[in-house]
């Protein structure tokens, strides 16, 4: 299999943040869509964006809590839309492609982590459903407005995550297999890499391109939430005393840390006429090895192994779960 997976050496590192990367990158003029871009790592990479100039839009479930967090960012546009609610998703994309604007940049931060099993109205398994098919969906809805650009970048935050499963096609929403939290966010973020290799295949002619990045582990975004204290102690991620370890050379970071892959994916020249590609420490992440990972809570010594499995830069896989994206939301995405 071939593989675009070669790392550039940027000058950057696990150490750099979504400030040093903006840095000389004027944005002024151009349109970002964030979404999650309310809490975490998408309210820093909304932050940093909008510092360079660049308009940007955030869809929310929680108006009152998206307006109370950007409340000190000027100039942020908030939106209504639920990923886990696909009327919400055509409401907002509609609106948005009403204006007429093009769409230079769109970030998919939002996304849920280990949580217990639940569906979506349709019967879907949640973390699939939000993590990759709404935005599988959002994406598509966007499609003229990316199209408008001339020279737009999709940005989707998978995750080292996506060690533990690659996308069961047989069984994607757990109807016949045992739940297995990690496995299914496994298999999400599996999904991410996949849908930006199929998405940048599809539509780099139309000027699009896509990446997918890890931004490391990150303590204190809320995508923990469904995590005890007792657990991310057992993990190395918090001390004693309940504080974020900080060690980026273990991938333990902090927010303006971690922000910085998205940001750089969604802006640097460095990648330019380059598209399809998974992204670790702001650069291109090496290809791993090609053996599923079990999470050992007391043992995170395989967190800092890097490179992306080979079964998520697979593009017969990134074209069957086009397929069956377009299956599960009754949508045909043809570019």
């Amino acid at each position: 299999m071939t593989t675009k997976q070669t790392p550039i050496g940027t000058g950057y590192g696990a150490s750099s943040t979504a400030e040093d990367v903006i840095r000389g990158i004027n944005l002024s003029g151009k349109i970002a869509i964030v979404t999650g871009g309310y809490s975490g790592l998408g309210l820093e990479t909304v932050r940093v964006l909008r510092s360079a100039g660049a308009k940007v839009i955030v869809p929310t479930r929680d108006r009152n809590k998206a307006a109370a967090a950007l409340a000190d960012i000027d100039g942020i546009e908030i939106e209504g839309m639920d990923l886990l609610d696909p009327a919400s998703i055509d409401a907002f994309a509609e609106k948005f492609l009403a204006s007429g604007q093009p769409l230079h940049i769109l970030v998919n931060s939002a996304g849920i982590m280990a949580s217990p099993l639940t569906r979506d109205s349709r019967g879907y398994e949640s973390q699939f459903a939000t993590n990759h098919l709404g935005h599988f969906q959002l994406v598509a809805r966007l499609w003229p407005a990316l199209c408008k650009a001339n020279g737009a970048r999709v940005v989707s935050v998978s995750s080292w995550g996506h060690h533990f499963s690659p996308v069961v096609f047989d069984d994607p929403n757990y109807e016949r297999r045992n739940y297995d939290r990690w496995g299914a966010y496994g298999q999400a973020k599996t999904a991410n890499i996949l849908f930006a290799l199929e998405l940048d295949k599809r539509g780099h002619a139309d000027g699009v391109r896509a990446f997918s990045l890890h931004p490391g582990s990150i303590v204190g975004t809320g995508l923990e939430k469904h995590l005890s204290n007792e657990e991310l102690r057992a993990a190395g991620v918090i001390d004693e005393n309940g504080q974020p370890v900080l060690d980026p050379t273990k991938n333990l970071k902090t927010v303006g840390q971690g922000a910085a892959t998205s940001v750089w994916c969604a802006t640097s020249p460095q990648l330019n006429n380059r598209g399809g590609i998974y992204c670790e420490n702001c650069d291109i992440a090496p290809l791993g090895q090609d053996a599923e990972s079990e999470f050992h809570l007391d043992n995170n010594s395989t967190l800092t192994d890097s490179g992306v499995m080979p079964y998520a830069v697979d593009p017969d896989a990134a074209e069957r779960l086009w397929r069956l994206s377009e299956q599960l939301i009754g949508l045909t995405f043809a570019i």
